[in-house]
């Protein structure tokens, strides 16, 4: 769907003047933790600078994404890889600076690697609280949403973790959860950031759920035989193309 090419070091700046800051909602109920720039930019999060020659794959992903929802309904999509390290999970915060710098929507961003939580980390927030705690503390999930300081974008990722992943991910109460995040506001897209498909179960038992499916791949790592195994194991309606990345290691 889209070629990012060579990530770069640029450092995140929030422009005031950016769509990002109109007409923003109020976070009322969600927790506020600044992201670090620094960490931001250590962990190409490219997309929250303007002008970041980077940032045109994105809004082109945005556009093709768009396009398709026009004909379905699509707003909650599972952002995942064959492997682990091929970069979904940047992709999806990057994916998520881009929506929310759009008029029309907001984005919600849900770490599903119960394993091993990343997206906190990849800002730079420190928390201890994710989408585990639901399940098995029955904490709110109003108070497991982030503010990370960009307007029109959430959050839900933390510290802690679970080893059983696939037992919860899989249950009617996921379901009715995604389905609970998808239709609250018809003007949100809600990206699950699933583990890899060929190492885990919990992204081949979250696709279901999903309105799409997006996968990532790296660009002289991933093999042929990988994603095609990892696309197999996926229910094909449901799955909308690649992202291609290129890192500079």
């Amino acid at each position: 769907m889209a070629i990012l090419k060579d990530i770069g070091n640029e450092t995140p700046v929030m422009d005031e003047a950016s769509p990002m800051f109109r007409q923003a909602p109020v976070y009322t109920d969600s927790r506020a933790y600044r992201m670090d720039p620094e960490i931001v930019r250590k962990n190409r999060g490219v997309c929250i600078t303007p002008d970041s020659p980077e940032i045109e794959c994105y809004k082109i992903l945005r556009t093709r994404i768009q396009q398709q929802a026009k004909e379905r309904k699509m707003n909650t999509l599972m952002i995942t890889s064959p492997n682990r390290n091929e970069g979904k999970t940047t992709t999806c915060i990057n994916m998520g600076f881009v929506f929310a710098r759009d008029f029309n929507q907001t984005v919600l961003l849900v770490d599903c690697d119960f394993k091993g939580q990343d997206i906190h980390k990849y800002l730079g927030i420190q928390n201890e609280f994710s989408l585990i705690d639901y399940f098995l503390h029955g904490k709110p999930l109003n108070e497991l949403i982030i503010w990370p300081g960009i307007e029109k974008l959430t959050l839900i990722s933390g510290n802690n973790t679970v080893v059983n992943a696939s037992e919860m991910l899989s249950s009617d109460v996921m379901q009715q959860l995604v389905t609970e995040m998808g239709t609250r506001y018809p003007d949100r897209y809600v990206f699950f950031d699933a583990p890899p498909v060929l190492e885990r179960s919990e992204a081949i038992s979250l696709a279901p759920m999903m309105d799409g499916i997006i996968m990532v791949v790296e660009a002289g790592t991933t093999s042929k035989n990988e994603v095609e195994k990892a696309i197999s194991l996926l229910p094909q309606e449901k799955f909308l193309g690649f992202v291609l990345n290129r890192f500079n290691r």
